[in-house]
């Protein structure tokens, strides 16, 4: 009998011992910090992407009245600012020949056989006018900026409009006498920053508006072109450039409707 009161005393001995050693293991701090910092974590990325939905959601909508339609063929006109004109299309030149236009930069009017590639490309430097007109027959938009005053991060707000969207281009036009001129077939209109929200209404209200340009369904790639592109020229066209004609006319003889333009003697 008393050998099995000390077994059983034993016993309860190295139960008590176990215990108070559990008892005194200390708690996982590490590994709860760990989870903590996880959770905390996944809870900003969650957040983060629900800000950026909600963001880019309540672009669109206020965007959506840029949107044009058979009810709304084009939303710029309550776009303040913007200058319109009726350009006839498919007047061609050949190369080197030059084009007396009306506006600077222009967007309509004769142009060069060959097209730009306007397939959201960036143009590192200043391209011939009379390939970006044929472009924008196209219904391409044409995002020019001036190199001297457009730099750094303005230039890379601009640049994140056009890079790899589709009837889209871009490039430096040296002399221009704003910051930043957006065009389309027939339509322009000159801003001086970067941040200006009428950039975002006029790019949708016209890039590829098929109620607004000539040519509608015509391509924008040209990869012989962007290899390749055909270079700016500074000097004012000579004597024997392609004129204007009645058009050009038109907007001497109407003043007020070229309020944010001036008429152009160069390229």
């Amino acid at each position: 009998m008393t050998s099995g009161k000390k077994t059983k005393a034993a016993r309860s001995s190295v139960a008590a011992a176990r215990s108070s050693v559990v008892a005194k293991k200390p708690k996982p701090w590490g590994t709860i910090i760990a989870v903590v910092a996880v959770l905390a974590l996944a809870g900003t990325v969650f957040g983060y992407a629900y800000s950026q939905i909600a963001d880019r959601n309540a672009k669109e909508q206020a965007l959506a009245q840029w949107n044009p339609s058979e009810e709304n063929k084009d939303p710029s006109d309550k776009i303040a600012g913007v200058t319109k004109r009726e350009y006839a299309p498919g007047k061609h030149v050949d190369a080197p020949k030059r084009v007396a236009y009306d506006f600077s930069p222009p967007f309509g009017g004769p142009h060069d056989n060959q097209w730009a590639d306007c397939n959201g490309v960036v143009y590192p430097t200043a391209v011939r006018t009379e390939n970006m007109v044929h472009a924008m027959e196209h219904g391409s938009l044409w995002l020019a900026y001036n190199p001297d005053l457009v730099t750094g991060e303005a230039l890379d707000k601009l640049k994140s409009r056009i890079d790899g969207q589709p009837f889209s281009m871009m490039s430096p036009y040296p002399g221009l006498d704003k910051p930043i001129s957006l065009q389309t077939w027939g339509h322009q209109l000159k801003l001086d920053s970067a941040d200006d929200e009428r950039i975002d209404q006029f790019i949708q209200s016209l890039r590829r508006n098929q109620y607004t340009y000539p040519e509608v369904g015509s391509p924008c790639d040209n990869a012989a072109f962007v290899d390749n592109p055909a270079p700016f020229v500074a000097e004012a066209p000579g004597p024997d450039a392609e004129s204007m004609g009645n058009e050009a006319e038109s907007a001497r003889n109407n003043p007020a409707a070229a309020s944010s333009t001036a008429p152009s003697s160069g390229s």
